[in-house]
């Protein structure tokens, strides 16, 4: 389980996460939604403690962000949209890599190895080095670096993108076999068609700030809109528009906004 209570993080006259309180089961997806610059990587790293809160903390599986940071490095797994390869390291040789430094050894860690070159379709590319992959590849192998360990909880930033569709397949159906054995998993995605997939619940963040939370059926009936796409930009659009500072501009958004939500 992942509880955030009123997260803040400011960068110098910015503030990027405003106050954010949620809630992540174990059992189910969670799904943090918003625009470029809504503040989603920025939530996701401080549940990870790669960042520093500047107020207000969060637990995720117990364990406090700001004074349990080892334990909490331990119970979850982190996938970051730029993470970056070791070019003259195998991918298989990656995982045993992070493997050892999360205290898998021996014929535990290879297994978990095996599993993951499997699960992920790495066969073909598993033993070579990571220089010269294309962006598909070296995605599956931080996607399998981020699950070596066995998490109990996964953040997923933006988890599918740069993969092609056996690969993509492949990793919700690794989502959803999380899910089943009782984990809690949080992904960060601008993929409307993989929120219905995948998430049982979801926040809709903007400027840093929560605007509406709840299972993709009823903030889809909450915006009485026939489709989440089209709930986001009800929910995100106007908020958005309110904040150009050029009423000319906000006047054109707007009737732009609305013809389009007609059409749909």
């Amino acid at each position: 389980m992942v509880e955030a209570e009123g997260l803040v993080k400011r960068f110098k006259r910015v503030t990027a996460v405003d106050g954010l309180s949620f809630t992540a089961r174990g059992g189910e997806v969670f799904g943090l939604l918003g625009p470029n610059g809504a503040g989603k990587t920025t939530t996701l790293r401080l549940l990870a403690t790669v960042l520093e809160p500047t107020a207000g903390t969060a637990r995720v599986n117990g364990y406090d962000i700001r004074t349990e940071k080892a334990k909490v490095r331990a119970a979850l797994g982190l996938l970051v949209e730029d993470a970056g390869l070791y070019r003259k390291v195998s991918a298989r040789d990656h995982l045993r890599y992070f493997g050892r430094l999360h205290g898998v050894n021996g014929a535990e860690l290879e297994r978990r190895v095996d599993y993951l070159i499997d699960a992920l379709g790495m066969a073909a590319f598993a033993d070579r080095d990571t220089e010269g992959f294309s962006r598909g590849m070296k995605r599956r192998v931080v996607m399998g670096i981020t699950l070596i360990h066995d998490p109990q909880v996964v953040i997923l930033d933006e988890p599918t993108i740069g993969l092609d569709v056996v690969s993509t397949r492949a990793v919700r159906d690794m989502i959803r076999q999380f899910r089943d054995v009782g984990r809690c998993v949080i992904i960060s995605t601008h993929l409307m068609d993989e929120v219905q997939r995948l998430c049982d619940r979801v926040a809709i963040i903007h400027n840093g700030r929560i605007l509406a939370q709840g299972t993709p059926d009823a903030l889809t009936a909450q915006a009485g809109a026939p489709d989440l796409e089209t709930a986001f930009v009800k929910i995100v659009g106007e908020e958005a528009l309110l904040e150009t500072g050029d009423p000319p501009r906000q006047g054109r958004l707007r009737r732009g906004l609305r013809r389009w939500l007609r059409r749909r």
